[in-house]
């Protein structure tokens, strides 16, 4: 079967969110219309805003609707669409989609159908690429992995994104973890397909972005690393690979050397890689856009890991590098064009991070939830190349979407181009700093601090970056201490301005105000962070006194902002703090960086106190598993039940020793955050006799 060249004039993109608006980005630039897909969770999802028209595809997880193939063909057919644009994710990667796409008369912007298939199957690929003589991790089969091949990695078939990727380092466990890998592949791609490889704790991730025409060209655009990753799922990806810049650097220096005694390198890394990613497109008859992954060590050897047989997550990195559109080259390759016979050259140093809806404090739970705003000032594009040093935004959502539980919580990706990468990664870090993010939990604070760390900008990213260099000290707030107390004082002035704001009569009196001296005015705030914070200021003739902090003097307040001057050894300073409140949400950003706060009331309602052992639902889920029943002894940390939310699965243990009391809720009922889900009554001394 061939997708045969035709003319597209109008694209359905069977995804959503931003990879969605990032496709619709392009279409519009090249004059093509563009048809978007959405499930009822997606119904005000901006994506949908952009096209030109949406069809709905009932239901709200991707098994009801962005993983069925016969809604979303028969949406490109009632909107007049002539091509499908996959995207990534969801069937981007699944050989029947693009069958039935082709047989429906449509253009699929993807590679031919047996070539996703042949790298589809991760298994055959290995052996593929084997037999090709590129340097693999041996597959396991998963019922036969013995204690001295420990730890493996369990991975999907079908595709990747951390889903069904499980690090097994005992043979009791492999079991459940298969078992659990399967559910989550099930789910994320329809396919429960797994294997076994070893897992290597230290490597490189390096990927060879492929771009080949319908005309045997095939090119090997660039390279990229995404070694600093969470569970699997990269964070950080960056071109050109640092570490392939110090091998091949290195490989010159040796070279101008050999004839002092210098060692020659037979061929640089980089040229190695981009041999065998051409190697691998080749040897299936590749079309379009692809990327080759590859495990490397700190010496410049690489191991075949997989092929993608889509656009990646990552591709702007490459597009800042090259000033290349790669979903532009997509649609025209698809359509029968010719690619030159070499790629530019890349340039320059990119820098992507992914903005998650997570607490990496707390095991990189997920949030969900309404994004109240979000604004990043320093933004120079949106879905499009930098042309110099900037920063791009892909997001997929805007001030008022509604982060739910059925997809993946990636917000948006936050791209920098410099000519350096030092340059690249100060724009990056400090366009994440002073960004306005009001309403979820993210992971910005983190990415900052890997941004600006001292391993990081030396080019020591490899996959153990996270425990090498300590999550806690690396998840920890931007602000803090003596910072913090400023921000919250801003929160209590602003608030108070806000009341006066509102106030019937005297509303231009400062709030509290009294003839003579009087009592300070208390507030409460809680950070999620750092604990509860009691504010007590005393409006005077003279300004304002804060108890706790001398000589802070009040410039202003208003509801929506407050300027301080703060003491210091060489005089005073002034600080200007924005504040915004949603309900009982308070946000306060500045240049030192951004707090949340949760107002608290003056007085507790006792019917918002739980029991204590309650275990709480930490974000909105269903109950997919049951490990204990009422009555039974449990242990610390042990498994009462199962969350499956945002594709993945979300343990709930107990959080000490004791009886299991109270299970609220059964297999398949949805919660809410904050529902109690069971009760552990503690162990008691008598109860241990006992």
């Amino acid at each position: 079967m061939t997708n045969s060249p035709q003319t597209v004039t109008s694209v359905l993109v069977a995804n959503r969110g931003e990879i969605a608006r990032r496709i619709f980005a392009t279409c519009r630039r090249m004059g093509l219309g563009a048809v978007a897909v959405y499930s009822d969770a997606d119904a005000e999802s901006p994506h949908i805003a952009e096209a030109d028209a949406a069809v709905r595809l009932p239901g709200n997880t991707p098994a009801e609707t962005y993983l069925r193939a016969d809604l979303l063909i028969a949406a490109a057919q009632a909107t007049g669409a002539d091509a499908v644009h996959p995207g990534y994710g969801f069937l981007s990667e699944n050989a029947e989609f693009a069958r039935a796409v082709v047989a429906a008369g449509l253009v699929w912007i993807g590679p031919p159908a047996a070539a996703i298939e042949e790298m589809g199957s991760k298994v055959a690929a290995k052996k593929m690429m084997d037999a090709a003589g590129v340097p693999v991790l041996a597959e396991l089969d998963p019922d036969e992995v013995t204690e001295d091949q420990l730890p493996v990695l369990i991975k999907a078939s079908a595709g990747g994104g951390g889903r069904g990727m499980r690090v097994v380092r005992t043979v009791a466990e492999l079991p459940g973890q298969l078992e659990g890998a399967r559910r989550e592949a099930e789910s994320a791609f329809g396919d429960p397909t797994v294997f076994c490889e070893r897992y290597l704790e230290t490597g490189r991730h390096i990927e060879v972005q492929v771009m080949a025409d319908t005309h045997g060209t095939i090119w090997a655009v660039g390279e990229r690393e995404c070694s600093i990753q969470r569970r699997h799922q990269k964070v950080v990806e960056e071109a050109p690979s640092p570490l392939v810049e110090r091998i091949d650097a290195q490989g010159l220096l040796d070279g101008a050397a050999a004839g002092a005694g210098g060692r020659v390198v037979p061929g640089g890394m980089r040229d190695r890689l981009f041999e065998a990613a051409r190697q691998a497109a080749a040897a299936i008859g590749y079309t379009g856009a692809g990327t080759v992954e590859f495990l490397a060590d700190e010496s410049g050897e690489f191991f075949f890991l997989e092929m993608n047989t889509r656009l990646q997550v990552e591709h702007p990195v490459t597009e800042c590098t090259t000033g290349l559109d790669l979903v532009q080259l997509q649609l025209e390759i698809a359509q029968g064009a010719h690619l030159d016979p070499e790629p530019p050259e890349m340039h320059g140093h990119s820098i992507e991070v992914r903005l998650y809806a997570e607490d990496p404090a707390q095991d990189w739970q997920p949030q969900s939830g309404t994004v109240h705003h979000i604004d990043l000032p320093s933004v120079a594009a949106e879905f499009d190349l930098l042309e110099r040093p900037g920063v791009r935004l892909d997001s997929g959502v805007v001030d008022g979407s509604v982060v739910g539980v059925h997809y993946d919580p990636m917000l948006a990706k936050v791209i920098s181009y410099g000519r350096t990468r030092d340059e690249a990664a100060r724009l990056l870090a400090g366009a994440l700093h002073r960004a306005r993010i009001h309403g979820l939990a993210t992971n910005r604070d983190l990415l900052v601090r890997v941004l600006r760390h001292p391993a990081f900008l030396a080019g020591d990213t490899d996959t153990a970056f996270f425990a090498t260099h300590g999550l806690d000290a690396l998840a920890a707030p931007l602000v803090a201490g003596v910072d913090e107390e400023l921000a919250v004082v801003a929160a209590a002035l602003a608030d108070a301005a806000a009341n006066r704001a509102r106030a019937g009569v005297l509303a231009g009196a400062p709030s509290g105000w009294r003839n003579l001296p009087s009592q300070s005015q208390h507030k409460s705030y809680e950070s999620r962070t750092s604990g509860v914070h009691e504010v007590g200021y005393r409006f005077t003739r003279s300004g304002v006194e804060v108890a706790g902090v001398e000589g802070l003097e009040l410039i202003s307040a208003a509801p929506g902002e407050v300027v301080l001057a703060v003491p210091g050894p060489h005089g005073p300073v002034r600080r200007r703090f924005a504040v915004a409140r949603y309900g009982d949400l308070v946000c306060v950003d500045s240049a030192l960086g951004p707090v949340a706060l949760t107002r608290l009331p003056r007085f507790t309602d006792p019917a918002d106190q739980v029991a204590t052992g309650s275990l709480l639902a930490p974000m909105p889920g269903t109950v997919i598993r049951l490990g204990a029943e009422v009555g039974s002894t449990v242990t610390a940390g042990q498994p009462i039940l199962w969350l499956e939310a945002m594709k993945m699965e979300h343990t709930i243990a107990a959080p000490a020793a004791g009886v299991l009391s109270a299970v609220n809720v059964e297999v398949g009922r949805q919660v809410e955050v904050g529902a109690v889900l069971a009760v552990v009554d503690p162990a008691t001394e008598d109860h241990e006799q006992r």
